[in-house]
């Protein structure tokens, strides 16, 4: 997996509803009622937070789990971590075992109580999951040697050697807290049911047109949720979106707007509409199939990233799409931050463009790579940031060229096993399977597609009518790129 490109983006982040929720320290205190309504360019292919990485989950779903620590959300550096279903926590000396006290008085929607035992489940089953389980974020916890409930109110993870960044990769807003009794009866019923300790518990899902959750009057956290409900709307297209919100049938769109779509929306409903810019770092990856020739050849996936002119490529497209500075592996401007000395350093990320091609075109003709060598690279039919996209545009510089295709979601080989329903409702996706290999050439993956080698899949990728197709043989262009963060846009009423 090779990565081309981190960002910082002016986050256009609004408050939504601003006279019915503030935010914690302003002037005007909470006020309670009504229905949030953002739209969702996106829908998931299975319920499970485990395993999805995309925004077309967690928008919509987040709001039914918590997790056992959380990222502090009036935090405007995104680094200090806070408790959430866990009370507090210890560190032995040696930096290898934490202690969490579980919060007492926890129920989730079913009235059940939730205790140490749930959680070490949940973790188990991200860090350790069984061969037939995905687990997104499994490598993170590769540090883990044990997880143990020596009593309902008391987690210990055990580490072979000391991590600093162990704490926060428990803030990962993913690792949705689920019941162990039901994962133990059924691993995979969380792919297809939601269930959780939320501050919002499960009303319904209607594919294609909405998900909605309403209050949890027993929640912990005493005096929320504020809103009585919340209620998401897919809509792919980004132009109808942008009607939703200028006809304040939606009060905000979390994933993000382009530039010219912030400008309308502003203009149309003045100041109804509220925009704060803020940094995200986010990430998207160019997933290239290692096991096909000449992709197997570490000289070609170098060459490939050291084409791309992250620099020049950044400037043309933020003005018209929802990306803006090159940047590192965190926030800029946070504690964390890469410097721009070592950024540097990383192959593809140096300010010499023409030097660091010819060093491609070296490594190609190396690898036995010939002039004019051709590759499909598969892109994400999702309107922004996706299909946009063009990081293609800089490879011809190295004497190859690329075909972009964007396949619409196909059937997948793996079903949900449950009847129809309000809570477990069957239905096709996007082919989402364990394994991680492209059925030819490159890839994008940022939350979203991922890859199988089964043939059923495959079959339907390469059947999918296509959304976008480009034969690319100049240099870059003003076209959106690898590089990107949201522009979300709200309404107040």
């Amino acid at each position: 997996m090779v990565k081309w490109g981190r960002v910082r983006m002016p986050l256009a982040l609004l408050v939504a509803l601003v006279a019915l929720v503030a935010p914690v320290g302003a002037q005007e205190r909470p006020r309670y009622g009504g229905e949030l309504l953002f739209a969702v360019p996106s829908e998931s292919p299975s319920y499970d937070g485990h395993q999805e990485e995309t925004f077309g989950l967690i928008h919509p779903v987040a709001p039914h789990y918590n997790t056992l620590l959380r990222i502090d959300p009036f935090d405007k550096s995104g680094t200090q971590v806070v408790p959430d279903l866990a009370e507090s926590w210890t560190v032995s000396k040696d930096g290898r075992t934490y202690t969490f006290r579980v919060r007492t008085g926890v129920k989730f929607h079913d009235g059940s109580e939730l205790t140490a035992r749930d959680v070490k489940a949940s973790y188990d089953k991200i860090v350790f999951p069984p061969a037939s389980i995905a687990s997104r974020r499994k490598g993170a916890y590769a540090n883990v040697e044990a997880i143990e409930a020596p009593n309902p109110t008391t987690v210990v993870f055990r580490l072979k050697w000391p991590q600093g960044s162990f704490v926060s990769s428990l803030a990962s807003p993913w690792n949705w807290i689920y019941k162990a009794d039901i994962l133990a009866r059924d691993m995979r019923w969380y792919e297809t049911n939601v269930m959780g300790t939320g501050p919002f518990a499960f009303v319904e899902h209607v594919k294609g047109s909405h998900w909605v959750g309403k209050k949890n009057p027993n929640y912990w956290d005493k005096g929320k949720p504020y809103l009585d409900g919340y209620r998401a709307i897919f809509i792919r297209d980004s132009a109808a979106q942008v009607s939703a919100i200028r006809a304040e049938r939606a009060h905000i769109q979390f994933r993000g707007f382009s530039p010219a779509e912030r400008d309308t929306l502003v203009a149309a409903l003045g100041t109804k509409v509220t925009v704060q810019d803020s940094p995200w770092d986010c990430m998207l990856y160019a997933t290239i199939n290692h096991e096909k020739k000449p992709f197997n050849d570490k000289r070609v996936r170098r060459a490939l990233t050291l084409a791309v002119d992250r620099y020049e490529g950044s400037q043309a497209i933020s003005k018209i799409a929802i990306v803006r500075t090159v940047a590192g592996v965190q926030v800029p401007g946070s504690p964390f931050a890469t410097l721009p000395g070592d950024l540097e350093k990383l192959a593809g990320y140096g300010h010499d463009i023409n030097k660091s091609r010819a060093e491609a075109r070296r490594l190609l003709k190396e690898a036995g790579v010939p002039d004019g060598f051709s590759f499909t690279f598969k892109n994400r039919s999702v309107p922004m940031p996706y299909e946009p996209r063009a990081i293609w545009r800089s490879w011809p510089a190295t004497g190859t060229t690329s075909t972009s295709r964007a396949p619409r979601p196909g059937v997948c080989s793996r079903k949900p096993a449950c009847p129809t329903g309000s809570r477990s409702p069957s239905r096709t996706g996007p082919c989402r399977c364990p394994t991680s290999r492209w059925a030819s050439g490159s890839s994008t993956s940022g939350g979203g597609w991922d890859s199988t080698s089964s043939r059923r899949c495959r079959k339907a990728r390469r059947g999918s009518p296509t959304s976008a197709a480009a034969t690319s043989r100049s240099p870059w262009t003003a076209s959106a790129g690898t590089w990107w963060s949201p522009t979300s846009t709200s309404t107040s009423s």
